[in-house]
């Protein structure tokens, strides 16, 4: 059995796991970009989040682990499932943990949306649909490392994907419409290569993510990767009531969450924020609102107020800022400046 890398474990990287936190907290808020140099555990964390999240329920033999609970018809697989003839639901439903799927660079389209199925095509004459790794993905997160170097094809699939929520295959006499929501994560060394501006666009949570510069931390993070490798059994156990901890943090952030308020004066200074930074669309001020929301639910808190917004602006706003010829600060110091001048810091 693999032990991932107890999320807990992770030394430092605040803001990463914070926003990891945001993303599975609510899914709105869009997805989480990762970018920094190698080896400071940005895949690490992401697939520790696979262990961390609390089980699903979904429709019992749908392909694509549609929810039960939603009012919406749901896929061909399991509409039938969910109704008898008086309209009352009957479908079986189970437990399953939350998908947390990696999509190779090398990935073939027919891999990612799905195809026909050959075995059944040939043993039994059956056009049927074998599912992908997005129906895989479904109500989970879709993990790309590396997704600067992704190929264009699969980059224009996923942004179609990604902004309809559904995924349409017509192909080999096939003709399938499934749901394919998830959270998009990406990881990527900004030294391989820049992200297409309509895929960077789609990440609600964008990070910087850089190398400990502090000796104790450094030997921390060398010390915790020795022990894991040595004994990832023991490790794991070690950690596991920290881990529980966040994980019990993010049901009760997710019960909240309906019931959590954002005033009009922080709106507005939502909305002011994003004017004074120049942002393009109504994108920033969304994501903004969304993951400062999110913020208050896992702080135990019922309204969002100026100190969410704060922590929030520059994972949310930072790659959302047009290039200045005047101006040649990084992204992060553009919207700490704009932060402190809004809030008179």
């Amino acid at each position: 059995m693999a032990f991932p890398f107890p999320f807990s474990a992770i030394v430092g990287q605040a803001e990463m796991k914070l926003a990891i936190l945001i993303a599975a907290t609510d899914p709105t808020v869009g997805g989480v970009l990762v970018f920094g140099d190698r080896g400071t555990g940005k895949s690490t964390a992401v697939r520790a989040l696979a262990a961390l999240l609390p089980k699903m329920r979904v429709v019992a033999g749908c392909p694509y682990g549609c929810d039960p609970a939603s009012a919406s018809p749901g896929c061909e697989a399991c509409r039938a499932l969910k109704a008898d003839a008086h309209g009352q639901r009957i479908a079986k439903t189970a437990l399953v943990p939350v998908p947390v799927v990696d999509l190779p660079l090398g990935a073939t389209e027919d891999r990612v949306v799905g195809a026909l199925d050959l075995e059944r095509a040939l043993s039994q004459g059956v056009k049927a649909f074998e599912p992908g790794l997005l129906a895989r993905a479904n109500r989970g997160f879709l993990y790309v490392d590396e997704v600067n170097l992704l190929e264009d094809h699969l980059v224009d699939l996923l942004i179609d994907v990604a902004a309809s929520g559904e995924n349409v295959v017509e192909r080999e006499g096939l003709s399938v419409r499934h749901p394919a929501r998830f959270v998009l994560v990406g990881s990527g060394n900004p030294e391989e290569g820049e992200l297409r501006p309509q895929l960077l666009d789609r990440f609600g949570l964008s990070l910087e993510v850089k190398t400990p510069e502090d000796l104790p931390s450094r030997i921390e993070v060398v010390r915790r990767r020795d022990a894991f490798e040595r004994g990832p059994e023991a490790f794991t156990e070690a950690w596991r009531k920290e881990d529980e901890r966040v994980r019990k943090r993010i049901v009760k952030a997710r019960a909240l969450l309906p019931s959590v308020v954002v005033p009009d004066a922080t709106l507005e200074n939502a909305a002011r924020l994003c004017m004074l930074l120049g942002t393009d669309g109504l994108r920033g001020e969304l994501t903004l609102m969304r993951a400062a929301r999110a913020l208050a639910a896992l702080d135990g808190d019922e309204l969002v107020a100026d100190v969410h917004l704060k922590k929030v602006a520059a994972p949310a706003l930072r790659h959302r800022l047009r290039r200045s010829p005047l101006d040649d600060s990084g992204s992060t110091v553009r919207v700490d400046r704009a932060v402190a001048e809004l809030f008179g810091e």
